[in-house]
């Protein structure tokens, strides 16, 4: 399913972080891998306290640099500089569409302008314009931890749309020889949102006795999607969390050591989710380990 890895770089340390689990991903699934460095028109300065790249000759010593650490563990590396760009976000949507590349690794390292890029207009217009999976990889303080993926998270809302990310799921469980956790979180009394939330509190013994009725459906729903997986080969388990839906899934994320979460999105509005309530959008940036959204399909 992936055979060609987009790893757009912007020049700093920070964002070679994508490459380890490129290079991870590259081996056990044979892709080749092309790096992207887009030299925008009217840039900063510097870029995350370093010197800004704003010469070709300099992005093609920097790429050459970076496919060298690919390079060497015998992987095929392509470099591409796009240069004078003014839309860094829509040039790395169009490049990964032209290569017809099928993965687009990028590091959310950052605060403000460059953070809000990744959050919102890459993967966004990315997402919004095409079907290209987009992984977001957050890099760690000191020298880079190799990656190593033996669980798998995907959370599901019990919708169709929300089922978009299990094939990209199985295919890199079967690659990685990692076992699936499929998750849904039913919450409390005391977690339920809005108007429900507000009912809840004058029926609370009502609510209860609803609440543990869907904890029953959410478990068949889950059960009736594992033999999909270990039909293909993947190992698969189901998990019903109870709670605020953000604190659950990190809890969960902690509490089986998942090394990848795999989610469907919308991706109309920001990192917006299937969930209702925007639980991506709150997930994204508190979760430290890799997210690789995965469009749905159109409504």
């Amino acid at each position: 399913m992936f055979r060609h890895l987009l790893v757009p770089l912007d020049g700093s340390r920070l964002a070679e972080a994508a490459l380890v689990p490129t290079a991870a991903l590259a081996r056990r699934l044979g892709a080749r891998v092309t790096l992207l460095h887009v030299l925008e028109r009217a840039a900063p300065q510097t870029v995350h306290g370093e010197r800004h790249l704003t010469r070709a000759e300099d992005a093609e010593v920097y790429l050459r640099a970076a496919a060298a650490t690919l390079e060497s563990g015998g992987m095929t590396v392509e470099r591409i500089v796009d240069g004078e760009m003014t839309d860094v976000a829509r040039t790395i949507a169009s490049r990964a569409a032209s290569l017809h590349a099928d993965l687009i690794v990028i590091c959310t390292h950052g605060e403000g302008g460059f953070r809000e890029l990744l959050f919102g207009s890459v993967a966004q217009q990315v997402l919004g314009g095409g079907a290209i999976p987009v992984l977001l990889v957050h890099p760690t303080a000191g020298p880079p931890q190799p990656f190593v993926c033996r669980t798998i998270l995907v959370p599901l809302d019990q919708t169709a749309p929300s089922e978009a990310a299990l094939p990209a799921a199985a295919s890199l469980a079967r690659a990685l020889t990692a076992v699936i956790v499929l998750s849904h979180v039913v919450p409390t009394v005391t977690t339920m949102p809005g108007e429900r939330g507000a009912a809840a509190t004058l029926m609370p013994t009502a609510a209860a006795a609803m609440l543990d009725a869907e904890v029953e459906r959410a478990a068949g729903y889950l059960q009736n999607l594992i033999p999909r997986l270990t039909g293909d080969g993947v190992d698969a388990q189901a998990r019903v969390e109870r709670g605020e839906p953000v604190q659950a899934l990190l809890a969960l994320v902690d509490a089986r050591q998942v090394d990848l979460v795999v989610m469907a999105t919308h991706a109309r509005a920001g990192m917006a989710a299937v969930w209702t309530g925007s639980v991506a959008a709150r997930f994204l940036p508190r979760v430290s380990v890799p997210v690789l959204l995965v469009r749905t399909p159109a409504d």
